[in-house]
C-alpha cells in the first residue's frame, strides 16, 4: 500500500508539472496575441479561485450553524474556525474525487452531468432559502455553481462505490473543467422553507450512510449528522453521514481518528462540534471513550479518558453551553454516577452522588438553561416515576416531585419548552399514551390530555418546535408510522399526516431544523433502514412569516463597512419601509433590493424587517451578523 501511495504521489507531481507547462504555454500564447491562435479557450478556475469560492460556500453554512444560547462566549468568526489550509484541503479532496471518476470511467464529468446536478439540487432542495444564499454567494454564476457546488457533491457520490485504491490514485487536476461551459442557472422553488405544513417528503438515499439502529443524530443548523450504531450483520459502526437539506445530499463523515464503532452512545452539539461518548460494542463492551467531530473541518479528536465516568450505555447527555453532562446508564449494573466534560480543557469532573436519583437506564434528560432534569427509566428492580434536578454550578441534586407525576415508565421521550419539561409515552405497566408537564419553578406536574393522543408506544422520537411537541414512530403493538402534535397551551393533540410517510420503525432518530422534523434510520423487525423523511410543521416554527412578504438578508464588507444586502419578494405596494432593530431607516422603491450601509466596522448584529409603506403588511424578520 505504501509503494502504491508513493507511486500515486509521483504521478501527481508529474501530472501537476504537465498541467503547469500547459498553463504557462497558454499564458504566453495569450500574451503574444498577434501570433496566438484565435480559438477561445474554455473557461477554467484556478486552484486559488476554487478555494475562494469554497470559503464563500462554507461561510453560508457557518452563518446557519446553531450557536447554543447557553454558550457563554459569542459565536466565533468564520475565519477563526476554518483555517485556510482546511479550505485548500476540501478543494483538493473534491478535485481528487473528480480525478478518480475520470480515471475510472475514462472520461471526465461532462457539462451535461454538472448541469443535471445543479437542476437536481434546485428541484429537490428542502431548504430553498439556503440554496438561494449559496447561489448568491457564488455570484449566481452558473459556471461557478457547477464547478464549486455541483462538482463536489456529484464527484463524491460517484466515487462512493469505487474501490478504495481507485480513489487513492485519483490525480489532482487543479484546472479540471467540463468541455462545454454553456450552463444555465436553474430556478429554485419560490418558497421560504420549501415545504407545505403537515406534509412528508422523503430524504435522499443517494450516498446515505448504511442502514443502522442504535445510532445518534444532531442538528447543526445547516445539516443533520448521524453516526455510529449497529447493522443487520451485527457490526458496530464508526461511520456516519452529514445530510444537507439545502442540496438534499449526503456527505460521509471521516473515519480518520474517529471514535471506535459502537451503538447506544450519546451525542450533543456544542456549536462547533458533535461530541459522542459511551455506548456498547462486542469487543470493548461498555465504553468510556468518545470523540469530538468537527463538520467544518471533517476532523475527529478523541475525548480524554482521564477521570472519565465508567463505561456505559443507556445513559443520557446534555450540553450546558460549556460542558457536556452524562449521567446514568449501565456498566454491567445500573449506575447513578455521571461526569461533566469540558471540551476546552479536555477534562472530566465527576458529578456528585449525594442526593442523586436511584440508578437507571432508559430514562430521559433535558437541560433547562441552569440545570439538568432526569426522569423515569428502568431501575434495578422496576421502572421508575422519580427524577432529579442537577445544578452543575453547585454540584448538587434535588429530587423532582412525585405528586401527580406520570406513572413509572422507560424508553419514553422528553422535550424542554423553555418553561416546562414534557414527558410522554414509554413502556411501563403497558404501552403508555399518557404524559406529564413538569414545571421546575413550582416543582409541580400537570397531566397531558389523552384525548386525540396517538396510541401508546415506546422507542419513538419527540422534538420541540417552539410551540408544539411532535412525536412519531416507535412500537405501539406494531412498528408505527403514526405520530401526533401536542400543544401545551391548548392541552390538545393533532395527528400528523400519513401521506408519503416513511415506513414504520423504532430506534430511529429525529432532529428539528426550525421548520421541519427529519427522522432517519431505525428498524422494523426485519429491515434496518437508511431511509428517512422530513415532516413539515411550519405552524410550529418559533419565527413564522407574519405576512406574504419573504425577506432574506446577507452581510458583507463594502469598503470595510458592514453592509447588509436585503432581498424580498411578495410585496405589492409602490414603496417599502425598511426597519433595522425596530426603527424605520429608509423608504425605498419596491424593487426587491436594498443595501444598508450600517456605518459599523467590527462585530455587530442587526435585525431587519420590511413592510409595505403605510400599511401593516410586513415580512419575516432576519438577523444579519458580522464577525469581528
Amino acid at each position: 500500500m505504501k509503494k502504491q501511495t508513493n507511486a500515486a504521489i509521483e504521478a501527481h507531481v508529474i501530472r501537476g508539472a504537465s498541467y503547469l507547462l500547459l498553463l504557462v504555454a497558454g499564458t504566453v500564447m495569450t500574451f503574444f496575441g498577434a501570433e496566438a491562435p484565435t480559438k477561445v479557450l474554455p473557461r477554467t478556475l484556478s486552484f486559488a479561485e476554487r478555494v475562494a469560492y469554497q470559503r464563500a460556500i462554507e461561510d453560508v453554512y457557518w452563518r446557519h450553524r446553531i450557536w447554543p444560547k447557553e454558550n457563554p462566549n459569542p459565536k466565533p468568526s468564520f475565519d477563526a474556525v476554518m483555517p485556510q489550509a482546511q479550505l485548500e484541503k476540501k478543494v483538493e479532496a473534491y478535485l481528487l474525487n473528480s480525478g478518480a471518476v475520470e480515471d475510472y470511467y475514462e472520461k471526465p464529468l461532462s457539462a451535461e452531468q454538472l448541469q443535471g446536478e445543479m437542476e437536481r439540487m434546485a428541484r429537490d432542495t428542502k431548504q430553498p432559502e439556503v440554496l438561494r444564499e449559496l447561489f448568491d454567494a457564488l455570484g449566481n454564476d452558473p459556471f461557478v455553481i457547477a464547478e464549486c457546488l455541483a462538482r463536489p457533491v456529484l464527484a463524491e457520490r460517484m466515487t462512493t462505490d469505487l474501490h478504495v485504491t481507485q480513489i487513492k490514485t485519483g490525480l489532482l487536476r487543479p484546472n479540471v473543467v467540463a468541455p462545454s461551459v454553456n450552463y444555465t442557472l436553474p430556478m429554485i422553488p419560490d418558497a421560504v422553507t420549501g415545504c407545505t405544513d403537515d406534509s412528508w417528503t422523503a430524504t435522499s438515499t443517494t450516498n446515505a450512510p448504511s442502514p443502522r439502529l442504535g445510532h445518534t443524530a444532531v442538528w447543526t443548523g445547516s445539516e443533520m449528522i448521524v453516526w455510529g450504531g449497529d447493522d443487520i450483520l451485527g457490526n458496530y459502526l464508526n461511520t456516519g453521514g452529514r445530510y444537507t437539506p439545502s442540496t438534499d445530499s449526503w456527505t460521509a463523515t471521516s473515519t480518520l481518528n474517529a471514535a471506535s464503532g459502537r451503538a447506544h452512545q450519546s451525542a450533543i452539539w456544542t456549536g462547533t462540534e458533535m461530541i459522542v461518548w459511551g455506548g456498547y460494542n462486542s469487543v470493548d463492551l461498555n465504553l468510556n471513550t468518545g470523540g469530538r467531530y468537527n463538520p467544518t473541518t471533517n476532523n475527529w479528536i478523541a475525548t480524554s479518558t482521564g477521570n472519565a465516568p465508567s463505561g456505559r450505555s443507556g445513559h443520557k447527555a446534555v450540553w450546558t453551553g460549556s460542558e457536556m453532562i452524562v449521567w446514568g446508564g449501565g456498566d454491567r449494573i445500573l449506575v447513578r454516577t455521571g461526569g461533566r466534560y469540558d471540551p476546552s480543557t479536555d477534562r472530566w469532573v465527576n458529578t456528585s452522588t449525594n442526593g442523586a436519583p436511584p440508578a437507571r437506564s432508559g430514562h430521559t434528560a433535558i437541560w433547562t438553561g441552569s440545570e439538568m432534569i432526569v426522569w423515569g427509566g428502568q431501575g434495578n428492580i422496576h421502572d421508575l416515576r422519580t427524577g432529579g434536578r442537577y445544578i452543575p454550578t453547585t454540584d448538587s441534586w434535588t429530587a423532582t416531585s412525585t405528586v401527580n407525576s406520570p406513572e413509572r415508565r422507560e424508553i419514553h421521550t422528553a422535550v424542554w419548552t423553555g418553561t416546562e419539561m414534557i414527558v410522554w409515552g414509554g413502556l411501563g405497566a403497558g404501552l403508555d399514551r399518557t404524559g406529564g408537564r413538569y414545571n421546575p419553578t413550582s416543582d409541580s406536574w400537570i397531566a397531558t390530555t389523552t384525548t386525540g393522543a396517538p396510541d401508546g408506544r415506546h422507542s419513538h422520537t419527540a422534538v420541540w418546535t417552539g410551540s408544539e411537541m411532535i412525536v412519531w414512530g416507535g412500537w405501539d403493538g406494531s412498528y408505527s408510522n403514526i405520530g401526533g402534535k401536542y400543544d401545551p397551551v391548548l392541552d390538545s393533540w393533532t395527528s400528523t399526516s400519513t401521506t408519503n410517510v416513511p415506513d414504520g420503525r423504532l430506534g430511529h432518530k429525529a432532529v428539528w431544523t426550525g421548520s421541519d422534523m427529519i427522522v432517519w434510520g431505525g428498524y422494523d423487525g426485519v429491515n434496518w433502514f437508511n431511509t428517512g423523511g422530513r415532516y413539515c410543521a411550519q405552524t410550529g416554527s418559533p419565527t413564522p412569516t407574519p405576512g406574504p412578504i419573504q425577506l432574506r438578508g446577507q452581510g458583507r464588507k463594502v469598503g470595510g463597512i458592514n453592509t447588509s444586502r436585503l432581498k424580498w419578494r411578495g410585496a405589492t405596494s409602490a414603496n417599502i419601509d425598511v426597519y433595522r432593530d425596530g426603527l424605520v431607516i429608509a423608504t425605498t422603491p419596491n424593487d426587491g433590493l436594498y443595501d444598508d450601509s450600517t456605518g459599523t466596522t467590527g462585530q455587530a448584529s442587526f435585525t431587519y424587517q420590511v413592510c409595505e409603506a403605510g400599511v401593516s403588511t410586513c415580512s419575516n424578520e432576519v438577523t444579519v451578523n458580522f464577525p469581528p
